[in-house]
């Protein structure tokens, strides 16, 4: 199995994890992950990374993921999802479409945010679900994440409102927190119904490939993506003939046209990554931080 990302449409009601296995199986990859978790009540894009690929999770983590979220007022839960039970907050009938659009304006930008009790965050070293599942009452830290839009994409009125979104973001996010502190900010409560991930940088949901789709490798490898799609924007270099084997070795090497200070990523004269590494300017020449394996 060659090195590749395959954009992949994961289901309502499948955990990443079993995306995953099943398509380990299917394939006979050595080396399987993915690049963010989807909740198994979420659908939508699910970056997978095969082979040498899952050594560029971290840097496809900076990419911006898109959602479209359904966000339910009047209510509360303590896992912020439908799963949870709903507590009765108020009426949001009083509700109308601009009050819910200048409310959500105020969830763009770098914002602190609290992750909701049931999720995988740490507290002091233990799961916060693990805790919250005892009926222990702690909360995770706020931390600051990074929402870079958030549009307002249809609004129903009445005692059962709700509200679909655009929401696109940074690693961390999580719109469970965000429903939640919307619903809060609107005085009625509130909590997240569906969630779609429909982009995550460049792969759209339109073209990822539906779990089902995929029977054997070959099936697999058809849909393959290179590597590389998952990076975000860097200076690529070509290697010249013998220095993908210096590279091999950790060896830096001087690469032509000199590419400019900051990250760089390192391709073979097939056009193969390689490599990615920063330039070290004193000494003119590419740095190879993360070398792929063959």
């Amino acid at each position: 199995m060659r090195a590749g990302v395959l954009n992949v449409n994961k289901p309502v009601g499948a955990t990443s994890f079993w995306v995953v296995r099943r398509l380990r199986q299917v394939s006979g990859a050595h080396r399987v992950g993915h690049a963010g978790t989807l909740d198994p009540l979420a659908s939508g894009v699910l970056p997978l990374l095969f082979e040498s690929a899952t050594r560029l999770a971290d840097f496809a983590h900076q990419l911006p993921k898109t959602y479209e979220a359904e966000v339910m007022f009047g209510f509360r839960t303590a896992t912020d999802d439908a799963e949870g039970e709903m507590e009765a907050v108020a009426d949001p009938s009083r509700l109308d479409a601009a009050q819910v659009r200048a409310e959500l304006a105020h969830f763009v930008g770098r914002i602190s945010q609290q992750p909701p009790r049931f999720s995988a965050v740490k507290i002091d070293g233990e799961r916060s679900y693990a805790r919250a599942r005892r009926g222990e009452e702690s909360q995770p830290r706020a931390r600051e994440v990074e929402v870079h839009g958030a549009e307002l994409l249809e609004f129903s009125a009445g005692p059962q409102a709700r509200a679909r979104v655009r929401v696109v973001c940074g690693s961390g996010t999580y719109l469970r927190s965000l429903a939640r502190d919307l619903g809060q900010a609107l005085g009625v409560g509130g909590y997240l119904g569906r969630l779609v991930r429909t982009a995550y940088g460049p792969l759209g949901i339109e073209n990822a490939v539906e779990v089902d789709e995929i029977t054997d490798a070959a099936a697999l490898e058809a849909r393959l993506l290179p590597a590389e799609i998952i990076l975000p924007p860097m200076t690529r270099v070509e290697l010249a003939p013998g220095q993908e084997a210096q590279i091999r070795q950790g060896r830096s090497v001087r690469v032509l046209p000199e590419p400019a200070p900051g990250a760089v990523r390192a391709h073979d004269e097939q056009g193969g990554l390689i490599a990615i590494g920063h330039t070290d300017p004193l000494r003119r020449l590419f740095v190879p931080d993360k070398v792929l394996g063959r």
